[in-house]
């Protein structure tokens, strides 16, 4: 099922899709998904959704500087069920990234048949320079990311499709920056300089609180 797109006035924003069970944005690059501290900080995509959907509840988020589609869950029950899905890794989720250039599979990376490889490194906290994460470490996490090349060529660097099947912090763009590939744009990763990161939530794809089917689709800006 695709979302239809609407206005979300008089905030700005654009909804992609919405019903009685949650509500998908297309958030965009440089909004904080929640608010922060202090007055600076309040501006974000849940700010602006709780002035027209108050009872509304956060059930993922994307990095500030990360464009794309964003849910919202709108009842407890919603909530419940779509957290789940994503602890359960239920939730499948594509992301669009242009990277440094040359970007190719290790030789003993795992691949599937339709042509992805995997980075499966684990992440953990970068204790002495934070907010940054790190492969590896004490207490660090598993992390899984699927890459597909895409072939439409841009002029910085190489198109690819990520899928995590983990939601570490930061994991997209640690991964990429492990592999000698930072996207671009990720001056905390060391990718090239860019006036954005180009790291854009594309598609998100989950069974619904009713059983129905979902997906919601945004298009990449880059």
């Amino acid at each position: 099922m695709n979302g239809h797109e609407a206005a979300l006035p008089p905030a700005g924003l654009v909804v992609l899709y919405q019903d009685a069970e949650l509500v998908a944005i297309d958030k965009p690059a440089g909004l904080l998904a929640v608010p922060g501290r202090g007055a600076d900080k309040a501006d974000s995509v849940a700010t602006r959704v709780w002035a027209q959907w108050p009872q509304a509840r956060v059930v993922h988020r994307l990095d500030q500087a990360t464009s794309g589609v964003m849910l919202l869950a709108l009842t407890r029950a919603a909530e419940s069920k779509i957290a789940r899905a994503f602890a359960e890794r239920a939730v499948r989720k594509t992301y669009h990234a242009v990277v440094a250039p040359g970007l190719q599979a290790p030789p003993d990376a795992v691949r599937d048949t339709d042509g992805r490889w995997c980075i499966d490194l684990p992440i953990g906290r970068h204790w002495e320079d934070r907010p940054r994460r790190c492969v590896g470490g004490p207490h660090a996490q598993d992390a899984s990311t699927w890459v597909q090349p895409m072939p439409a060529p841009h002029a910085l660097g190489d198109r690819v499709a990520l899928q995590p099947t983990t939601g570490r912090t930061h994991q997209l763009r640690v991964h990429l920056a492990a592999v000698g590939h930072a996207i671009v744009g990720d001056a905390l990763y060391g990718g090239a300089l860019h006036h954005r990161l180009l790291l854009h939530a594309h598609r998100i794809e989950l069974a619904m609180p009713n059983g129905r089917a979902l997906q919601v689709s945004s298009p990449t800006p880059f």
